[in-house]
């Protein structure tokens, strides 16, 4: 199946709208599959993707594929107005993307000798990916594996580190780019313009401290909002001065910011020419944490029990779908149905089992099924070979995601 998300969505049912009525909507929807069982509810990856157009105020957004890893649905929210290019995570993907998609900067950077020796033999690609650099040896990695003399030439746009640097408090963000303020960005600029076969093309500064911290959670709220302000107002000073900056050394096709946490703030800077969002599509729990946007739970995957160790504790098989970051409780899968089951302490989600306990275990039976929600987004792909689609009570369709194209990039 294509997905479309510019269809009309499925009429509004007349029926119970609560979660739970949506659980067990999707519950008969997968009633005919063994599981474990990963499903793309169509109606809610719509409402996402529509939402996060709305939250960008007309700033286009580039689409991060690792938090997708699904081609299908990557081509149906870049088929949406408002939607325009990819963010990649590694090369080898972004050869690959680029046989059918000609908008392509790799988010990160890359020591990847073979794939930089196919960037460099492929005049197409070259023209449709743009590396990441944030440092000179990087350059010095692409001249060893193809010497400017013998390959075209290569863009790249400068990762530009957006973390903020608070009095007392220190280092707020996530530890990317070692180059921070104007001057900085601006010397390592000119210095890839003055360097042969390469082309600066764009700047991307990502602020984690914003984009990926919720400030709803009812736990130390008023202080995650301060920092973001605080954090907020400095950079969108400092980031307007390091465009300022580098547009003197190179004409810039983009400035690119923020990420699903963020697209408000990110979009009314007036340094940004576009916006990143991808976790905001399929929507794991870490983003229910958020004042200025509620998404819909568009991505789920269904375990069965197989086993009950004790009357209010039951066993899932499989269910250790672990995110990306500390290791700590948020990064878990969450059983959000049937209501009430939690994780155990002492043994969380596991490889090949899950526990859970609650009063809702009592009432489950060999073989029934237990709804889970991935924390990120991109960890749910990695394990299943593809995602049944769903609208209301109806399997619609599945789509392939990257491993079951044969693809694990990282």
């Amino acid at each position: 199946m294509s997905i479309d998300l510019l269809a009309a969505p499925a009429p509004a049912r007349a029926a119970d709208p609560s979660p739970a009525a949506s659980w067990r909507e999707r519950t008969a929807a997968i009633a005919g599959l063994s599981g474990p069982v990963a499903t793309i509810d169509v109606d809610a990856l719509r409402h996402n993707a529509l939402d996060l157009v709305v939250r960008s105020g007309g700033v286009p957004i580039r689409v991060a594929s690792k938090s997708i890893r699904v081609r299908e649905v990557l081509d149906a929210a870049l088929a949406l107005p408002g939607y325009r290019g990819i963010l990649a995570f590694t090369l080898p993907e972004a050869l690959w993307l680029a046989e059918t998609h000609d908008d392509i900067v790799l988010g990160y950077p890359t020591a990847d000798r073979a794939a930089l020796a196919a960037l460099a033999a492929d005049p197409r690609a070259a023209e449709r990916i743009t590396l990441m650099v944030d440092d000179l040896a990087q350059l010095d990695l692409v001249d060893a594996v193809a010497p400017a003399a013998s390959r075209p030439r290569i863009r790249v746009a400068i990762d530009a580190d957006a973390s903020w640097r608070a009095p007392v408090l220190g280092h707020l963000g996530v530890r990317r780019s070692p180059v921070h303020d104007a001057a900085e960005v601006a010397a390592l600029g000119r210095a890839i313009a003055a360097r042969p076969g390469f082309a600066l093309v764009g700047l991307m500064m990502y602020e984690a401290q914003i984009a990926g911290q919720p400030d709803d959670t009812g736990s130390g709220d008023a202080v995650v909002r301060w920092m973001q302000r605080k954090s907020g107002d400095e950079l969108r000073e400092r980031r307007g001065a390091i465009v300022a900056a580098l547009r003197e050394v190179a004409e810039l096709e983009f400035v690119n910011g923020g990420g699903t946490g963020s697209l408000e703030y990110t979009s009314a800077d007036d340094a940004v020419t576009e916006t990143t969002a991808g976790s905001g599509l399929l929507a794991g729990h870490l983003f229910d944490g958020y004042r200025a946007f509620s998404p819909a739970p568009a991505a789920a995957f269904a375990l069965e029990v197989v086993r009950r160790p004790t009357p209010d504790i039951v066993t899932v098989l499989g269910g250790g779908w672990i995110a990306s970051g500390p290791p700590v409780a948020s990064r878990q899968p969450a059983p959000v149905w049937p209501a009430g089951l939690h994780t155990l302490a002492r043994e969380g989600a596991g490889e090949v089992q899950t526990p859970l306990q609650g009063d809702a275990a009592r009432a489950l039976s060999i073989g029934d099924r237990v709804w889970f929600r991935h924390a990120k987004s991109g960890e749910l792909a990695e394990r299943v070979d593809r995602y049944h689609l769903t609208s209301g009570d109806r399997l619609v369709g599945e789509s392939a995601t990257y491993r079951g194209e044969g693809k694990s990039f990282l």
